[in-house]
């Protein structure tokens, strides 16, 4: 059995047995990591945030396909918990999206997100949205569904329908695609309970993901809603992509105003609570496991030469030999 198809199969049992899952949206390797090392059972790639930090441009559709899935390969191999990717509109037509699928899997990734917005996409809480008919979309989610090689590979149906054409259009979007066979439906932009609970109910058996602004001070479109309140209501998974981006944004202007003031005054300020030690940082990324691997395939008269007296310690703290 492959490593996805053991995560792929993790993520379905959570959909099942712990709802509401929380996937806190990742966008680099101290977020992937952190996200595992806390104790989340899940992640999503943040579309968005993997946009805003590698290219350094706005969520409207212009990160490509292959610098997607290079970034999620890379993520996706670096922690043990299932990943979900956002795969935006699917790069085209359903016949592309039939390939994107394929990619996604390839990589390591257990599920993507492929929205019904027209090309190119907005972020899900921008304006000016557009939508592909319903019909098109229920073709790449037939294209999502034959193209996965695992079936517990995940193809999350995302409507952004209801800036376009309200509750109404949105529930019967969601019954569409439920009966095309999504694995999943992502409602993006929720107003508030009474959508999602006729969200649920169009739904029918198929799991239905929201979205949440946890962390962020001005909230976007959709309200937040406690998890145990959500639960009642039967979502199935609640994601929060932009609470680790903002969260990274704060700290690091924390930090950066601090050093300011030091360079206004001249003085030294040691501000501990707004950074990680090293050693949290070389943990978290298994320094001591690199150290280990050296000491063990490393003649021994190169580790003598490398590292001698303390510093000959830390080799022989990592596993290596006396």
């Amino acid at each position: 059995m492959s490593e996805s198809k053991t995560k792929a199969r993790r993520l379905r049992e959570l959909l099942r047995d712990a709802r509401p899952v929380v996937s806190p949206g990742i966008y680099d390797g101290y977020s992937a990591r952190l996200v595992q090392k806390m104790g989340f059972k899940t992640a999503a790639t943040t579309g968005a945030g993997l946009t805003n930090s590698l290219i350094v441009q706005p969520d409207i559709g212009i990160f490509g396909l292959r610098d997607n899935v290079d970034a999620c390969r890379h993520l996706a191999r670096s922690v043990d918990i299932p990943l979900t990717a956002d795969a935006d509109t699917g790069y085209g037509n359903a016949v592309t999206v039939y390939h994107v699928v394929q990619y996604f899997e390839e990589a390591g990734i257990v599920g993507v997100n492929i929205e019904d917005q027209a090309a190119p996409k907005r972020c899900g809480h921008m304006r000016g949205k557009e939508l592909i008919s319903t019909g098109e979309m229920i073709k790449k989610i037939e294209a999502g569904l034959k193209a996965k090689k695992d079936q517990d590979f995940i193809i999350n149906a995302r409507t952004d329908a209801i800036a376009v054409e309200d509750i109404a259009g949105t529930v019967e979007r969601v019954k569409a695609y439920s009966k095309a066979g999504a694995d999943m439906i992502y409602v993006d932009a929720i107003r508030g309970e009474d959508d999602i609970a006729r969200a649920v109910e169009a739904a029918g058996d198929t799991p239905v993901n929201i979205n949440m602004g946890f962390g962020i001070r001005q909230r976007p479109t959709s309200p937040l809603i406690a998890l145990k309140r959500l639960k009642e209501l039967g979502v199935a998974r609640v994601s929060a992509p932009r609470m680790l981006t903002s969260a990274a944004i704060s700290g690091m202007r924390k930090a950066l105003e601090v050093m300011q003031q030091c360079m206004l005054t001249g003085e030294l300020a040691d501000r501990p609570d707004l950074t990680a030690s090293m050693e949290e940082i070389t943990e978290l990324f298994d320094y001591e496991k690199i150290a280990a691997l050296e000491t063990a395939f490393s003649l021994e008269e190169d580790l003598e030469r490398k590292y001698r007296d303390k510093e000959r310690n830390y080799v022989v703290r990592a596993g290596g030999k006396q």
